[in-house]
């Protein structure tokens, strides 16, 4: 192939520069995080974890202007195993239409196989997920999945997983009331945390 169409096709870069940044994520509604994340947003075909010290420390206000998106576009948004009963008019005043969220309330020991199977249907806009036990391993196989589906996959999990290697293309770890980029696949991590606006409750305990 020629090297002016290598370049163009942003295969290889000239030595001395940096890589050219691919703007084609999802925005996730959130300017200062949209500016740090090397597609612009979240990654597209691929797992995004976000990890917390505890629930209700703005995870879902994280997700909701994308989900909003997704089910107004009449793409279907799917929450497995939720550990709160979502709610429903808080959902609805984030701008979510409620005819394509879908609860799939699974066991602890059925709901990886819930979220990776819903990744892997094709008929996904996006899948959350809050797997309590989850390897290396069974992280790949939601990866896997999102890519094969053309899905977003986000699995919410305790920040003690920080430690352990993961194969999300994005993970971003809440603490101390900001969000840390722990890893973004293509791009430098950002030096500073980010102090994101919360958003409304939008679940309540069972």
């Amino acid at each position: 192939m020629p090297l002016d169409a290598l370049l163009a096709a942003r295969t290889i870069w000239p030595a001395g520069k940096g890589a050219v940044r691919v703007v084609d994520g999802e925005p996730t509604g959130h300017a200062a995080l949209d500016a740090v994340l090397p597609q612009g947003g979240w990654p597209r075909r691929a797992l995004s974890e976000l990890l917390l010290p505890a629930d209700g420390v703005g995870e879902l206000e994280l997700l909701l202007p994308a989900l909003a998106r997704f089910t107004a576009a009449g793409s279907p948004v799917v929450l497995v195993a939720p550990p709160y009963l979502p709610y429903a008019p808080a959902w609805q005043a984030a701008g979510v239409d409620l005819a394509w969220l879908h609860v799939v309330d699974a066991a602890p020991r059925d709901a990886l196989w819930a979220f990776e199977q819903c990744l892997r249907s094709g008929a996904c806009a996006a899948v959350v997920g809050w797997p309590r036990t989850a390897d290396e391993r069974a992280l790949r196989r939601l990866q896997v999945a999102a890519d094969s589906g053309d899905c977003f996959a986000f699995a919410v999990r305790d920040r003690r997983h920080a430690a352990n290697p993961s194969p999300a293309a994005l993970r971003l770890e809440c603490a101390q009331g900001a969000w840390h980029v722990r890893k973004c696949r293509g791009g430098q991590l950002p030096s500073q945390p980010l102090q994101l606006r919360p958003g409304p409750l939008a679940a309540l305990p069972h």
